[in-house]
């Protein structure tokens, strides 16, 4: 695809030596630590990458220093997270959390357990490669736009990382399909995006044309068992000695 978008969230290029040290080392348990990460965690939602293991280490420190904890930091933590699906960041990182923000019981919800079950709502539906209810739920509340604000160039994230997907399962697809899962207005929108991002054919008739790759190429599958004549005999002799 023609998008540059850096998906690698575990161990991303992008980390500096600074933040290396910090999670490799014992720096990760210091209070003072968790200023760095935070800035480190503004520069990925700035720059489109994700840190998911720098992130951890700062909603661990959240965990052993509470009064510490910030709202947003934390959900920008999750939303980053959720950019990476499919994978279990986005629940490697919510058990980090404290059960009353991630499993508050009824009548105690704050306003951050409020938005982690939102977006766990979300992550769920792209996990579960439900892209058309992704993108209704997200277009559903003015929150979801509040709760991904911060993280610059969210939409399109989502958009590529879903037409990654797609492409490790076509080899055509009709535009009004790829219409709902990508989110988009109009199928001009759509032809657009296909086109100039993922570098995609559309067909006058309307049926986009995927390249082939490792993942979507069919393959032809040959079994092939050898038995020899002795294996043969071997088997034929036990039957006959069993019922003997």
């Amino acid at each position: 695809m023609a998008s540059t978008l850096n998906m690698n969230g575990e161990d991303p290029v992008e980390r500096p030596q600074q933040i290396r040290d910090i999670i490799g080392g014992l720096e990760r348990y210091n209070p003072q630590a968790a200023e760095v990460l935070e800035a480190y965690l503004q520069q990925q939602c700035e720059e489109k990458f994700c840190d998911c293991n720098a992130n951890r280490a700062l909603l661990k420190l959240y965990q052993l220093n509470p009064d510490r904890l910030k709202d947003e930091i934390v959900t920008n933590v999750l939303v980053k997270t959720m950019t990476q699906f499919p994978s279990p960041q986005f629940d490697l990182a919510l058990h980090l959390l404290s059960p009353s923000y991630s499993n508050p019981g009824p009548g105690s919800a704050s306003d951050l357990a409020e938005a982690v079950t939102k977006l766990r709502v979300l992550n769920a539906q792209l996990e579960g490669a439900q892209y058309d209810h992704f993108w209704a739920t997200f277009e559903s509340d003015d929150i979801y736009a509040d709760l991904t604000t911060d993280i610059k160039g969210f939409e399109e994230m989502i958009r590529v990382k879903i037409a990654q997907l797609i492409s490790q399962a076509f080899r055509e697809i009709n535009v009004s399909v790829l219409e709902s899962y990508l989110g988009l207005r109009s199928e001009a929108e759509v032809k657009t995006f296909v086109t100039e991002t993922c570098g995609w054919k559309v067909a006058d008739d309307g049926v986009v044309y995927i390249p082939k790759n490792a993942e979507n190429e069919a393959k032809k599958t040959e079994i092939r068992e050898d038995v020899t004549v002795d294996m043969f005999s071997r088997v034929i002799k036990r039957s006959w000695e069993e019922t003997a």
